[in-house]
């Protein structure tokens, strides 16, 4: 079993930054591919960005590209998103997720289903 608590959500101004942490717990991470999820309000929850088991490969949905990044520090068990140039379309819950077998082929991690632990999320919230 893997814990997950997210941390560092808040509101943050358009244009700003927001750190995200999430620890993990029970399980070390260097095992498991890792992920960040979102869901706004009325919406399904959908894919940002991930980072693979060993080789730390990342990956991003398109609307993040170039201002999110994620990253992972195996020795304290955490993994963190980067927000950069914040707009009000990034308000959300963000949720981490962990598996040990999901694999980065086409869409495929896309799919929340394919995600076997989850935090309980952090609400993020830009003001325009």
């Amino acid at each position: 079993q893997v814990q997950l608590v997210e941390s560092g959500g808040g509101l943050g101004p358009a244009g700003g930054s927001l750190r995200l942490s999430c620890a993990a717990s029970g399980r070390t991470i260097s095992n498991y591919a890792m992920g960040w999820f979102r869901q706004a309000p009325g919406k399904e929850r959908e894919f940002v960005a991930a980072i693979s088991r060993r080789a730390g490969i990342t990956f991003y949905t398109e609307s993040v590209k170039g201002r999110f990044t994620i990253s992972r520090d195996n020795a304290k068990n955490t993994i963190y998103l980067q927000m950069d140039s914040l707009n009000p379309e990034d308000t959300a819950v963000y949720y981490c997720a962990a598996d040990p077998n999901v694999y980065f082929s086409g869409t495929y991690y896309y799919n929340t289903a394919v995600w076997e632990y989850w935090g309980q999320g952090t609400q993020v919230t830009v003001s325009s």
